[in-house]
């Protein structure tokens, strides 16, 4: 590659839509959601290409040692603890700055989150090439289009327009996580990707949007670096820059992906990673997860139920609600079993 291309993964979140596996203190960045036996954290890390150059992580200070554990062969000075979570803005604008002085405002960035389901490795990295290349020579900020497959409602989505090199468009708007009516018209009228949250730009570019559009971000980094955490805004990546920057590019992609957001996603895959001996007798769309591979579970007549096993915690949940989980999470902290979080 010409272009330097640092990686840099985001596994700071609290993975609060895989309760009761995914805790505060070992997230389900650090968990195998996919049968594969390593960690979400620990695929990221390994689908990455040879030709990338010294991989970064930013994540909850308190879960550095987590990082540490998953991840040895990354040094200290690579693995920044954010002090308290501000969101994907932020975090990208902290290790953006770093990146500018250690490499240069010519080095291209990759922005990856830890929780990603990508099961072609040599796709991927050809796609990241082709990336890299389109982000160095347009001086932009290209984020992975995913083809969608279905009137999704947990994705965002991008709206492709005149086409530029090297296979991507420019993005002509960005669209929030709209009802089932909007993402069935989205879709139907084409030329829309789902949001990916992967970016690739020159660090120089996303410090200059970042400074245009979300400045006190910038100035407060620029004059206090990580001291400055506790005042600066809670702000996605997305709202402080995405909708708002006239350099966004969209480069579509065609391989599998699932950003394993919560316990509905792993029907997608191919095998139950977490399987439980199981009886039924007259149920429709149940989905078993348990830690214990021998722990037997009975249901009956049920339908569109997903349970969930983990020690002495289980979940029973509409399947159509676990994107609600927060919401159960919020009611057993103000109950006072916060311990269980």
């Amino acid at each position: 590659m010409d272009a330097t291309f640092i990686p840099v993964i985001l596994a700071g979140g609290k993975g609060e839509r895989f309760w009761p596996l995914s805790r505060l203190g070992k997230p389900k960045q650090f968990l195998s959601l996919d049968g594969s036996g390593k960690s979400l954290l620990q695929n990221t890390v390994a689908r990455l290409p040879d030709w990338a150059g010294e991989v970064w992580v930013v994540t909850r200070m308190d879960l550095v040692p987590l990082v540490q554990e998953h991840c040895p062969h990354l040094p200290p000075e690579r693995i920044l603890g954010e002090p308290q979570p501000r969101d994907t803005a932020v975090a990208v604008a902290w290790v953006t700055q770093k990146l500018l002085q250690q490499y240069g405002a010519s080095v291209i960035v990759g922005i990856f989150p830890a929780d990603h389901w990508i099961p072609d490795t040599g796709q991927f990295q050809q796609t990241l090439a082709q990336a890299v290349a389109v982000a160095a020579q347009m001086q932009g900020i290209v984020t992975l289009g995913i083809t969608p497959t279905h009137p999704a409602t947990g994705y965002g989505y991008i709206q492709q327009g005149e086409a530029v090199s090297g296979g991507a468009y420019r993005v002509v708007r960005f669209t929030e996580k709209p009802d089932l009516a909007q993402a069935v018209q989205l879709l139907a009228s084409g030329g829309y990707s789902w949001n990916s949250g992967m970016f690739l730009f020159p660090a120089g570019v996303m410090w200059q949007e970042l400074n245009q559009y979300a400045p006190a971000i910038t100035t407060s980094l620029a004059q206090s670096g990580v001291a400055a955490y506790a005042q600066l805004p809670k702000i996605s990546l997305d709202y402080a820059v995405m909708e708002h920057t006239q350099r966004a590019l969209v480069l579509p992609v065609t391989f599998a992906w699932d950003d394993l957001g919560d316990w509905r996603s792993l029907e997608r895959l191919a095998q139950n990673p977490l399987p439980a001996q199981w009886v039924d007798w007259e149920s429709d769309g149940v989905h078993i997860y348990s830690t214990d591979p021998d722990e037997l579970v009975a249901t009956l007549g049920l339908s569109q139920v997903i349970v969930v096993r983990d020690g002495k915690i289980t979940l029973v949940a509409a399947a159509e609600r676990t994107q609600e989980i927060k919401k159960l999470l919020a009611q057993l902290q103000a109950r006072g079993w916060g311990d269980r979080l």
